[in-house]
């Protein structure tokens, strides 16, 4: 079993081990056979050169600013969402979910177009709102802390009842406590999805004053195709923030992939 870990975690890595090590190459060290794996001299230069090719500090401003908000609002109403579809009782509940999972199975690039026109019609198209107010609400993140609160018991809240709490009061200061590792797990994942998002923002905008990182790297590769240690320098740049979030709340990810489901 640790061997094939082993073999998994090369296999994985290799990719960014590449990428870090082609940052720090000379350009001519970069096609070299055989391939140089430790780059020798180590320039450093190449990431002052990437960052000043582009407007970066544009695109990273653009980049945290619209997954700070996405995550923001996806999280204020996913969990709202998310316990009344697990712990309150209405008409239609269970129409309401199978309607709302339906609608992950329908592939984003189909309701491009028609989305499109719509955000022309109403005047959004190269804004932020167009960036940030669509991806407030997610299906996937209401379904994951659906499962979580389902394994609140039932018993707290008529504890709480009889004490005179209401539903709300409940719900913030006992139920999402209880479930903190699922939130993080909705908020890492949606970070991570709208610091990667690509496909979205180069068809809703064409300013370079709104372009994300993503998109200024592929605007960047179009202009600056062979120089391959620069382009790798700015992805080693695009992927840190990741990294460091990930690194930070690794331990509430895994709990809560972990207890996902779990009665």
């Amino acid at each position: 079993m640790y061997v094939l870990l082993l073999f998994t975690l090369v296999i994985t890595a290799l990719p960014f081990f590449w990428m870090v090590t082609t940052s720090l190459k000379e350009k001519t060290a970069v096609m070299r056979m055989p391939p140089q794996w430790i780059p020798n001299p180590v320039r450093w230069q190449n990431y002052i050169e990437a960052w000043n090719s582009a407007p970066f500090g544009r695109y990273f401003f653009n980049s945290f600013f619209i997954a700070i908000a996405t995550t923001v609002g996806d999280v204020l109403t996913s969990i709202p969402a998310g316990y009344a579809l697990a712990k309150m009782a209405f008409f239609g509940r269970g129409l309401i979910l199978a309607l709302l999972l339906g609608t992950l199975m329908i592939p984003g690039q189909m309701l491009l177009v028609p989305t499109f026109i719509l955000v022309k019609n109403i005047g959004w198209y190269n804004t932020y709102q167009v960036l940030i107010i669509p991806w407030t609400a997610g299906v996937f993140g209401m379904f994951l802390l659906r499962q979580f609160f389902k394994t609140v018991p039932d018993e707290l809240w008529d504890s709480a009842r009889i004490d005179g709490c209401s539903r709300l009061r409940y719900m913030f200061q006992i139920a999402v406590p209880l479930v903190r590792p699922g939130i993080a797990t909705v908020a890492l994942l949606k970070f991570v999805g709208s610091w990667n998002a690509f496909l979205w923002v180069i068809v809703m905008t064409d300013k370079v004053e709104l372009r994300t990182v993503p998109v200024g790297l592929r605007f960047l590769q179009m202009e600056m195709g062979d120089y391959h240690h620069l382009l790798m320098a700015a992805a080693t740049m695009a992927i840190v923030p990741i990294l460091v979030l990930f690194a930070l709340a690794q331990k509430q990810f895994i709990q809560g992939i972990a207890r996902t489901g779990l009665k």
